[in-house]
């Protein structure tokens, strides 16, 4: 990336940020206003458990709406929201159409639906599936970022996949907060896992342990909104310091940023520490250069994605590309530049829709394309040079590229290998390297909205500089060309698509990279005396100048790479094509190279300065001789061992340019000359048969490994097929048996409360089944029937019954066939009375599986009532 396209955050709410490490005490969410968080949540089902365990602990006055968004499979039936309404107290429901959210609510989305919220309202789609794969967690997210932008908030827990990834870059674009479930206490590490190293969680702990952190990050916006005071106010001296840290640290320059856009990061990193004073902070950077490294990272947030604002990349293909390409019409090698690639998905877009334009010409020519792709980040260069991504990019390519140019590789997409070998992969920041040259296209898109309006004024001209007459480019949809309209011409302005200009100017109306940034830049070894060595480096080099000479003067060390330019030296030197190369013998200009790489080497080999003289194009394309001046520095120690070149122009008279020109044709000069060109032959030749030879061995490796790599391929994807049926069975697995365990709880409490229920009335009952043999019987049972627990399935006549019912068989039979209850009073053999009821087994569905034989002891009753009878009978007896 080219130090902005790893984009610092800028909202207007510019202390809301994240708090990322251990917080202590959870503070109390504070409501500003009517408004109140709204959280989404991502899992699979087999994250029920760290789905519980997030909800049980949230705090009771969080005043907070959590959206779940589950993979289920499309013919699951469960019942989710009664499992969630068991770990919290939060009214839990599943959403079933249009549905409000209101605070202290859990919404669950429905099986085989999407969702999105729009106006704090959550609206259920039809379910969209690319290549038999579901992304509602990335459909869901995204629409949060768009609804609540910096306020959004997004959580990962336990899941299969990569689902989540996509949707945390939109909420992480927005400025939102991000929190993904620590990987070692998931059980199903994937989803955490690919949103962590993308890069894209702000926070990262045990699924109990974030609500906490959500608390927190509220209750410090609230209570920062109430005090509130803008960091510019502190002083720009902080500013200077913490950007020469940087500068020293990681060797790029952010004192071109935006401060504004620097601020917002370092107010992240004061939030974490618990810093109120950015003075402190800057101290807290001098003693600890790891957290400059920290920094450096926090302000490389790269936010990319294929095909980024499609209509513009549209307009690229249908307009744009073919004004390119009928420049040339026998064909052609464009050449590309992608500045700021992050990832390298802007580049990979650029390469498939060149491509696609070839299908679509109208003239046999051939052509290619050479994409040159570079970024400061280097992880960002490394991802980007193998080109897997997760398949959250369904969502922005087409089910025809993905076919077309990916290769699916489990739950990942990699780009062919046609197209990676399109594009060349480097480290550069645009600030302080030079730029690619004689470019067809440059891509630059939303870089410069992130430098100084004075930084950008200086970058325009360079593109223009590196691009060729009537060539191409592309900026973001929020960049301009502003006053720079002599030097391009829009072809579309709302894609900001635009062509250069042939306009004629003067070679030092650019200023190189290594002109845009002061001598600070340099990295220095000494971090305690940074600023000061710095300063003194400038002021030695400048006063070195002005002793001897008053023209353009370059340093370079003993291998030519430039150190230090002062002064205009465009007229002498200029960026080399292709890959970055800052070595003065690439940089020079043709008619001083063969002079200035003879008085380099003289100059390095004796201490008197060395004067040689060439002769170069000048405006207008008239001749301009220059001398240059060599001088081997040994004094001031700070500038040992440097080479000191000074150009000056040579005003001759018409007498001398006669003569001069007479002296193209000096036989001396000319032989040297050819004596030159025949050796770079020589070398040229040898070195283009050292590489065929290599090419014909790698090209017969290629076959072999490309026929092996084929079989790998159909294996790996059979493999991948039989992976993603038993991941959707093993997700569907864990969610059925999650509801199983619960029911199995629930039917263990009810056992148990009929247990205790039938005990605690003394009833004896004997269950039976349709062939009246024996299921179950309680404790009283045993007392009546000779009874013990090896009797179940016997036949009840082979129980021995100590009642007084010999018709006792056949009323069961009776009371199974008809249907219709039975009761008696029946004697046991020792005297006691029992109520006998017997009745039919119905099950909850109405059907008839078996008899219910009750005995009720009714001893006492029938006693009194015996006692009664007699009072009575004394009693008529005596009227």
């Amino acid at each position: 990336m080219t130090t902005s396209e790893k984009k610092p955050v800028e909202k207007s709410e510019s202390l809301k940020q994240k708090v990322t490490q251990d917080s202590g005490t959870v503070a109390k969410p504070q409501k500003v206003g009517t408004d109140f968080p709204i959280v989404g949540i991502g899992t699979s089902a087999g994250g029920l458990e760290a789905l519980e365990l997030f909800l049980s602990h949230v705090p009771r006055d969080c005043r907070m709406a959590f959206v779940v968004i589950q993979h289920l499979l499309p013919n699951h039936t469960g019942n989710l929201p009664e499992i969630l309404q068991r770990s919290t107290i939060m009214k839990v429901q599943q959403v079933n159409g249009l549905t409000k959210v209101y605070p202290d609510h859990v919404y669950v989305i429905p099986p085989n639906r999407d969702m999105i919220i729009r106006d704090r309202t959550l609206h259920l789609l039809d379910s969209t599936t690319d290549h038999g794969v579901r992304l509602p967690i990335n459909a869901f997210l995204r629409s949060l970022a768009e609804e609540r932008g910096v306020q959004s908030i997004g959580v990962i827990l336990s899941g299969m996949g990569s689902d989540g990834t996509s949707g945390f870059a939109a909420i992480k674009e927005q400025g939102g907060l991000t929190l993904a479930q620590e990987p070692t206490s998931a059980k199903y590490n994937s989803m955490p896992t690919s949103v962590i190293d993308a890069g894209l969680a702000d926070i990262v702990a045990p699924a109990e342990e974030l609500p906490a952190r959500i608390c927190n990050f509220i209750g410090t916006i609230a209570s920062q909104c109430r005090t509130e005071q803008s960091l510019f106010d502190r002083g720009q001296s902080n500013f200077d310091q913490i950007t020469n840290l940087l500068r020293t640290k990681t060797k790029h320059d952010f004192s071109l940023y935006k401060p504004a856009s620097v601020y917002r990061r370092v107010e992240r990193r004061m939030q974490i520490h618990k810093m109120e004073s950015i003075a402190d902070y800057t101290r807290f950077l001098q003693k600890n250069p790891h957290e400059v490294e920290l920094l450096f990272k926090e302000l490389l947030i790269g936010v990319t994605n294929f095909f980024r604002d499609p209509n513009s990349w549209e307009d690229l293909s249908t307009e744009a590309l073919p004004k390119v390409m009928a420049r040339y019409p026998e064909g052609a090698t464009l050449r590309a530049w992608s500045c700021g690639c992050s990832t390298g998905e802007e580049a990979f877009s650029l390469a498939i829709l060149f491509k696609e334009a070839l299908d679509n010409i109208q003239i046999p020519s051939h052509f290619s394309l050479q994409i040159f792709a570079t970024d400061l980040d280097a992880d960002a260069i490394g991802k980007a040079r193998r080109g897997i991504y997760p398949a959250s990019i369904e969502a922005n390519v087409s089910p025809a590229r993905l076919k077309r140019f990916f290769v699916k590789n489990g739950a990942q997409y990699q780009v062919c290998a046609d197209i990676r070998e399109m594009i060349i992969y480097a480290l550069q920041d645009v600030i302080i390297d030079p730029p690619f040259t004689k470019l067809d296209i440059l891509i630059c898109r939303n870089v410069l909205i992130y430098l100084t309006a004075d930084l950008q004024k200086k970058l325009l001209p360079l593109f223009h500089y590196s691009i060729n007459p009537g060539g191409l480019l592309f900026l973001g949809n929020a960049e301009t060309i502003g006053s720079h309209t002599d030097l391009f011409s829009p072809i579309n302005i709302r894609s900001k698509l635009y062509l250069r200009k042939n306009t004629q100017y003067r070679n030092d109306f650019v200023s190189f990279p290594t002109s845009l940034t002061s001598i600070s830049s340099l990295s220095l070894p000494q971090e305690s005396h940074m600023q000061r060595t710095a300063d003194n480096f400038q002021q030695l080099a400048d006063k070195l100048v002005l002793q001897h000479f008053s023209a353009p003067t370059v340093f370079v060390n003993g291998q030519g790479d430039v150190v230090y330019i002062s002064g205009r030296t465009g007229m002498y030197l200029e960026p080399a094509a292709g890959k970055n190369n800052v070595n003065i013998f690439a940089m020079v200009r043709d008619g001083l190279r063969y002079e200035l790489n003879k008085g380099f080497n003289q100059a390095l080999q004796q201490m008197e300065p060395v004067t040689a003289r060439g002769v170069v194009n000048g405006s207008n394309d008239k001749m301009l001789t220059v001398d240059m001046t060599f001088m081997k520095i040994e004094t001031p120690g700070a500038l040992r061992g440097l080479v000191m070149i000074a150009f000056r122009d040579v005003i001759l008279s018409a007498k001398t340019r006669r003569r001069r020109s007479g002296a193209a044709s000096d036989s001396k000069y000319v032989e040297e000359l050819e004596q030159e060109l025949q050796k770079a032959k020589e070398e040229t030749r040898t070195t283009r048969e050292e590489m065929q030879t290599a090419h014909e061995e790698l090209k017969s490796t290629n076959e072999e490994l490309q026929s092996t790599n084929e079989e790998l391929q159909s294996t790996n994807e059979e493999l991948t097929t039989s992976k993603e049926e038993m991941q959707s069975m093993n997700e569907e697995l864990q969610s059925v048996n999650a509801e199983q365990s619960l029911r199995l709880s629930d039917f263990m409490r009810v056992h148990n409360d009929m247990e205790n229920l039938l005990n605690s009335t003394e009833i004896a009952t004997i269950f039976l089944d349709n062939h009246l043999q024996v299921r179950r019987f309680t404790t009283g049972a045993n007392r009546l029937f000779k009874l013990i627990p090896g009797d179940v399935g016997r036949p009840l006549t082979d129980i021995v019954s100590n009642l007084n019912y010999p018709d006792l068989y056949d009323h069961v039979q009776d009371v199974l066939r008809k249907l219709i209850s039975v009761e008696n009073q029946v004697a046991t053999l020792d005297g006691r009375w029992f109520l006998v009821r017997i009745m039919p087994y119905r099950t909850l569905d109405k059907m008839i599986d078996g008899v219910v034989i009750t005995c009720n002891d009714i001893t006492a009753s029938r006693k009194v009532e015996e006692e009664l009878l007699e009072k009575i009978a004394k009693l008529e007896r005596h009227i």
